[in-house]
């Protein structure tokens, strides 16, 4: 049966009416015309899907919009503001951190995510947070450094 489900996202609150089982990334695709944020596995294993939701990643595919109600969630048409990049996706770009770019949007995700946590994580922090997201065409060095490169792109902006 559906209901309403209130939550925010991307800042703006949001309502919508849906059975509360069906998974947020239907729900952002399908019903709110978000497509940023990518179908891969259906599993939770590949973290295409990967969302925030505060600053944890959730994996949008195996997450209930029940799930969501009354959080705040944000996707990666989110991030960039006022016709700017936000400062990882800026050093995803800088970095050439995707090839095909299937995963990158959940690759994003997570590492904003990381880098709200801990604002100056080492190899080991940003191997840990990005475990659970698949990089098919294999540029995992390239995302770990636009990992690093972000992280000074925040120290830099935070000392203006």
């Amino acid at each position: 049966m559906a209901q309403d489900i209130h939550f925010t996202l991307n800042g703006d609150p949001t309502t919508v009416r849906t059975d509360p089982g069906r998974p947020l990334l239907d729900v952002l695709r399908e019903d709110l015309g978000l497509t940023g944020t990518k179908y891969g596995c259906g599993e939770g294993q590949c973290g295409a899907c990967s969302v925030l939701i505060g600053s944890e990643r959730a994996f949008s595919c195996r997450t209930p919009v029940s799930a969501i109600a009354g959080k705040p969630v944000r996707t990666i048409e989110g991030l960039a503001a006022k016709g700017e990049l936000h400062p990882v996706q800026q050093a995803f770009l800088e970095e050439q951190a995707f090839q095909c770019g299937y995963c990158t949007a959940g690759m994003i995700m997570t590492s904003v995510g990381l880098l709200e946590r801990d604002s100056s994580p080492d190899e080991a922090g940003i191997t840990a947070a990005m475990n659970g997201n698949l990089c098919r065409c294999c540029g995992y060095s390239e995302i770990r450094d636009a990992v690093k490169r972000a992280a000074a792109l925040n120290s830099e902006e935070a000392r203006r």
